[in-house]
């Protein structure tokens, strides 16, 4: 028989993670990263770029409500992210197919660091500069032909990855 929400039998646990959207602008996935960021305990969300659409209403729809649960923070300036996430000494992965990127599976997680997942923009993915200061890029083994699929999607898999691995 399915449980309701409220039977579940997951313990609520919080992991050293946060999730870097670089320049994601549309809602519902901005709102659905929030829903599978409370869904896998992650710390926070930073969204970098001006104008983030963070309005509750239209993010509400695909959240359901997470986002008022996700602590979560906004960087205009791509300069003042390398800054906070290399003065914070994260463990920078970067979630992107690239020349240097390895499968996921590999993805190392050093024990007692706090970890940034950077994922990109709909349009371009991660900039060069976020490639640039990642200790890691990883990405997802991909067996059609199409070399990408959806940031939540893509982000989903990766959460559930790092988090196997932190348990």
């Amino acid at each position: 028989m399915q449980l309701k929400h409220e039977e579940n039998q997951f313990t609520p646990t919080q992991f050293p993670i946060t999730l870097v959207c670089d320049a994601i602008y549309f809602q519902q996935n901005i709102g659905s990263l929030f829903r599978i960021g409370e869904a896998f305990g992650i710390e926070k969300i930073i969204f970098l770029g001006k104008d983030i659409p963070l309005n509750p209403r239209k993010i509400n729809k695909t959240s359901r409500s997470t986002h008022l649960h996700v602590p979560h923070t906004v960087f205009e300036e791509k300069s003042d992210l390398i800054t906070y996430l290399q003065q914070n000494e994260y463990e920078i992965i970067a979630l992107e197919i690239a020349s240097a990127s390895k499968p996921l599976k590999e993805v190392k997680l050093p024990s007692g660091q706090k970890i940034a997942l950077i994922i990109g923009s709909e349009i371009n993915g991660i900039s060069d500069e976020l490639l640039n200061i990642s200790n890691q890029i990883v990405h997802i083994n991909m067996f059609g032909k199409n070399s990408s699929m959806n940031v939540v999607q893509a982000a989903s898999i990766a959460l559930y990855e790092f988090t196997s691995k932190l348990i």
